[in-house]
């Protein structure tokens, strides 16, 4: 009986369609392993990784990317797009008001009941997206 492996990002950028690429590994390795980063945190990561890579580029894959559904792009209203690695789930968002830091927060409890809403206009609703607004820890502790 073998052990079952996690495909490489490789494998992950061809079965989801996409050419192999240092920068795409690069990025896509960036976003995992970040937490909400930005397009500059991004390309700051990515350069550290393979070098030189423009921010079009960066933007282009990470266009490429989110289409594929290999990453989640997320827009705090007031805050530049940030990009994770958790995907596949319907999990939402904490946002602190004042530095802007972002945490995921799981659903509450049951059967994704943040699905449901309470008039749902006849549209087949299969996600919700949540963001929670307050102070982090830190900024709490600051202000007091």
């Amino acid at each position: 009986m073998s052990a079952s492996r996690s495909p490489t990002v490789a494998e992950e950028l061809r079965g989801a369609g996409l050419r192999v690429t240092a920068a795409r590994v690069a990025l896509l390795e960036t976003v995992r392993a970040g937490d909400h980063l930005d397009v500059e945190g991004i390309a700051g990561g990515v350069r550290a990784r393979v070098g030189h890579i423009s921010v079009q580029a960066v933007y282009e894959a990470l266009h490429a990317l989110t289409a594929a559904g290999l990453i989640r792009r997320i827009e705090p209203a007031g805050s530049p797009a940030r990009f994770e690695g958790r995907v596949g789930d319907n999990h939402h968002h904490v946002v602190c008001r004042s530095c802007g830091t972002v945490a995921d927060v799981d659903c509450g409890v049951g059967e994704a009941p943040c699905l449901t809403a309470s008039d749902d206009h006849g549209f087949v609703i299969d996600e919700a997206e949540v963001v929670y607004w307050g102070l982090c820890p830190d900024c709490s502790t600051a202000r007091s």
